[in-house]
């Protein structure tokens, strides 16, 4: 492998989905980083021309800062394939299964992983009547970091009314009590759990804001739920068919022991902002930000 000096990176990042602000930090911070690990690096925000700019600046790695729609739903992924240009996280049909929350969670039911019940449903059935008995979650099933979440409390007696922004279909999904844990994948090995502690849910104020939430790692749970987690996060890694770095979440009744640890999503393009929380596990097994960012650089390859 050539000299870092030499390499050039472009960290592709922003684009049209509903978490381009989140992107657009994320893909700052890594680029400093990664000036600071030695490469060369242009920043792209992707828009309609990415792959005119792509050809252009010749990198020799692309690193991808995208979240959401069209960013880690193998959609660029495609493109990166395509052009021929190694890059960091999951490739496409992962990138592809685990944006789609329902059919990644069918997925990992086939492994053997703890899900909870949900269904694809209309929202204007969603709107019209309980479609499962509260409490339970609606979301969208193909976006991340929380966005367009609304939780039916038990014994609610009318169903919610959701935003015009919320995608025809959506998903239903029972309500997991409990803690929030998480627990990043780096390669093929689990790097730690977090308990991620808030005033309430864990929203997307909560994900992002300074202050939003507090993230206390190692977790203070009994070793038989930090090992799970550990384990069951490198398994769906594996499921899924991941690369790279990739993050899974868990919610945990404590009331219930291991029975009442519940696997809800895995995300294969973790925040990479201050308030994040993978950078925070890899400096708790000793690596820094730069470092890290480089060992993604490092590992990026193309699928085929």
């Amino acid at each position: 492998m050539s000299d870092r000096t030499t390499r050039t990176v472009a960290v592709v990042m922003g684009g049209p989905s509903a978490e381009r602000e989140v992107s657009l930090s994320t893909g700052r911070e890594c680029a400093a980083a990664l000036r600071d690990a030695g490469f060369q690096v242009v920043e792209l925000d992707a828009g309609a021309d990415l792959v005119a700019r792509l050809l252009e600046s010749a990198p020799d790695v692309i690193f991808n800062a995208l979240h959401g729609r069209w960013g880690e739903d193998g959609c660029v992924q495609g493109i990166f394939e395509w052009l021929r240009i190694p890059y960091t996280h999951s490739g496409v049909l992962a990138s592809a299964l685990a944006m789609d929350k329902q059919r990644a969670k069918n997925v990992f039911k086939s492994a053997g992983l703890p899900v909870v019940e949900s269904v694809i449903a209309d929202k204007t059935e969603v709107a019209a009547r309980h479609v499962l008995v509260p409490p339970y979650v609606v979301k969208p099933n193909n976006e991340g970091s929380s966005v367009g979440i609304y939780i039916v409390n038990a014994g609610a007696n009318t169903p919610p009314q959701l935003a015009e922004t919320m995608p025809q279909e959506v998903m239903v999904e029972t309500y997991a009590p409990g803690r929030e844990l998480t627990t990043t994948v780096m390669g093929d090995r689990a790097l730690g759990v977090t308990d991620i502690i808030t005033d309430g849910w864990y929203d997307y104020e909560a994900k992002y804001a300074a202050g939003g939430s507090r993230h206390e790692i190692p977790a203070q749970v009994p070793q038989e739920i930090y090992d799970a987690c550990m384990e069951y996060a490198v398994r769906a890694h594996r499921a899924l068919g991941c690369r790279g770095v990739s993050r899974t979440d868990f919610r945990w009744d404590e009331a219930r022991g291991l029975d009442g640890l519940i696997l809800l999503e895995t995300n294969t393009q973790p925040g990479m902002t201050p308030t994040s929380l993978s950078p925070e596990q890899a400096a708790h097994c000793g690596l820094s930000f730069a470092e890290f960012c480089a060992w993604m650089v490092e590992d990026a390859t193309c699928d085929r």
